[in-house]
């Protein structure tokens, strides 16, 4: 962070900067050898491209002379005269600085030194104040060319501030939508459970049926001629497909496990119960997620300033272009890690900081007294005694994601190719074990986690204790606590469901903007995020409540001398659960010998 701060210039990437080494909207200073370079373009914020209806990529680099300019022109501009009134009436010059704009008509090199004519009426783009052409024949051309030497983070960045009051918007509701998702699971009761699932029912399918329709819509929309355009109705297709997938395999889930909802209310009653022994647990998302932000946020300025590290070298004309320096463009490999393993920390600490509180209030013998200020002190054991623990069990992610990450950009490296259909496979079904992998490693770290709050031992041993506990445990409260976490999962479903249909509406409605395919996917990530941030309480509670029940049974057997921390509440839905699943085994066992013992009888005439 520190070398890329010193090395590195954010501000050509955000503000823009001419072919002359001059960033735009700041004073500038001098490269030696670059006549041009060093100008103050404090008054001069926009980037216009000359020739911008022709413009051409040579090697890896744009062909193109770039000016900062005071404003762009949004009339078109016919001829040299109209040019040289254009900047002597608003004092943007869109020739070369060496030509003053009184010889715009007189001097013999204006045409090489001037833009080519006509010059396209122009808008400023949001953020990276580039003039944008406007006619339609030179924006698809210029789109086209400008994007495909752009990095993917300036796209993306482009595309949330073009369209940021309704990005904004979408995470207004992203955030009400969870925080009526934790009421929701804070007072849960049968009623509310079946129109919860009611609600996700209906919203996965009026998601897949506007996405279906808008696809149509694009498909029969004879107006549609830039490749943007073209792009976004491909993505529609892509989101319909997907979504249509996702909706078929929740369906099925959830009419396969309608039966539990009974215990899954019971279920959530205790894990309320937990949570209001200790009711600050539903605000330890805030802070998470208010630490994960700052972090994000330093980590983006980190990656540009990474971006443009480089030397200033001064090309033929006077035209200067920055060189990345040897070995730095590799370095977003280990700022990519960085990324991972840092928000992984940070969540692990949400975790372990939870876990830690519901093992002191489940391990109290005395109801009547409950422990004082169980946050705080589960915050003061971890800091103190086990940051090692959450260290170590967040590295494990990034050690799984990695190669998920390389497995998966070998895999679309292959897409382009005709042969290779069997490395294509195998590399399929290697993103698969890894991504499983995720998944286990995910669980494996929480119960580590809850297992070091239990007994106070470091990562390995906590890891294997949990596994060697779970792994006694009965496949039935499992199944119950896996229902738990899924009912859960389909609370972020909810969440993303209504706000991507929001988007969908809100994009929709404006034509003219045309690039929203980037900007809903980071709107559908961000409502993932922040219902998983709040409704995450929930589920570590339930996992640590489970954990701790084992352990309960492990080490106590509900008599005088070894009673047990459970309350009577948890107890009996124990013994409620183990009834329920006693009669389904048993009617199995004599479904099965009924069919056993069936012979056929001769037919007596």
């Amino acid at each position: 962070m520190g070398y890329s701060v010193v090395a590195g210039a954010a501000g050509r990437l955000l503000f823009g900067y001419d072919s002359f080494g001059n960033v735009c909207g700041k004073k500038n200073s001098p490269v030696e050898g670059a006549p041009l370079s060093g100008q103050d373009m404090t008054l001069k914020k926009h980037v216009f491209f000359m020739n911008s209806c022709n413009l051409e990529v040579k090697g890896v680099r744009l062909d193109r002379t770039a000016l900062c300019v005071s404003h762009c022109p949004e009339e078109q501009l016919d001829s040299l005269e109209e040019v040289q009134l254009f900047a002597n009436t608003s004092g943007s010059f869109l020739c070369v600085y060496s030509l003053n704009s009184f010889n715009y008509t007189h001097s013999p090199n204006a045409d090489s030194l001037c833009p080519r004519l006509p010059v396209p009426p122009s808008k400023s783009f949001p953020l990276f104040n580039r003039c944008i052409p406007q006619t339609p024949e030179c924006y698809s051309l210029f789109a086209s060319v400008l994007i495909n030497d752009v990095d993917t983070l300036h796209r993306i960045l482009s595309g949330i501030m073009s369209g940021r009051d309704t990005v904004l918007g979408l995470c207004v509701l992203a955030l009400a939508l969870s925080l009526a998702m934790m009421f929701t699971f804070r007072f849960a009761t049968t009623l509310l459970v079946h129109i919860f699932i009611s609600l996700i029912i209906l919203g996965l399918l009026f998601v897949c049926g506007v996405l279906w329709w808008l696809y149509y819509d694009y498909t029969n929309d004879l107006s549609i001629e830039l490749d943007t355009e073209r792009e976004n109705m491909k993505c529609v297709l892509g989101f319909a497909i997907v979504s249509t997938g996702i909706t078929a395999v929740l369906l099925v889930l959830i009419f396969v496990l309608r039966k539990r909802i009974k215990l899954t209310v019971e279920l959530f009653q205790i894990t309320n119960k937990a949570i209001s022994s200790t009711p600050f647990l539903l605000f330890q998302p805030l802070w998470t997620f208010a630490i994960l932000i700052f972090f994000w946020v330093l980590w983006v300025a980190v990656l540009l300033s990474l971006g443009t590290a480089g030397t200033a070298q001064v090309m033929e004309g006077g035209q200067v272009e920055y060189k990345p320096l040897s070995g730095i463009r590799y370095m977003w490999w280990y700022h990519l890690i960085g990324l991972i393993w840092t928000s992984e920390f940070i969540l692990a600490c949400q975790q372990m900081t939870v876990a830690g509180a519901v093992v002191t209030r489940y391990f109290n013998r005395s109801q009547s007294d409950p422990p004082d200020h169980p946050i705080l002190s589960s915050l003061s054991i971890l800091f103190f005694y086990h940051q090692g623990t959450v260290v170590k069990g967040s590295f494990l992610i990034p050690v799984v994601r990695i190669p998920r990450i390389i497995v998966m950009y070998m895999h679309n490296a292959l897409k382009q190719q005709q042969h290779g259909a069997l490395l294509r496979y195998l590399f399929r079904c290697c993103y698969g074990c890894f991504w499983c992998l995720d998944k286990y490693l995910l669980h494996l770290n929480q119960n580590a986690y809850t297992t070091t709050a239990i007994n106070g031992t470091d990562f390995c041993t906590s890891a294997k204790d949990a596994v060697k506990i779970l792994s006694k445990n009965s496949s039935h409260l499992t199944s119950i606590n896996c229902f738990g976490d899924f009912i859960i999962f389909l609370g972020k479903v909810l969440v993303v469901c209504f706000t991507v249909f929001g988007g969908l509406m809100a994009f929709n409605y404006n034509r003219a903007f045309q690039v929203w395919a980037v900007p809903l996917l980071l709107v559908a990530f961000f409502a993932y995020l922040v219902a998983h941030s709040f409704l995450s309480v929930f589920e570590t509670v339930l996992d640590a409540l489970f954990l701790c029940f084992t352990v309960d049974l492990e080490t106590n057997d509900g008599s005088s001398e070894k009673p047990y921390f459970m309350d009577q509440e948890f107890l009996s839905f124990v013994k409620g659960s183990n009834k329920l699943n006693n009669v389904r085994a048993r009617q199995r066992k004599d479904s099965l010998r009924t069919e056993e013992g069936t012979e056929l009888q001769a037919v007596v005439r």
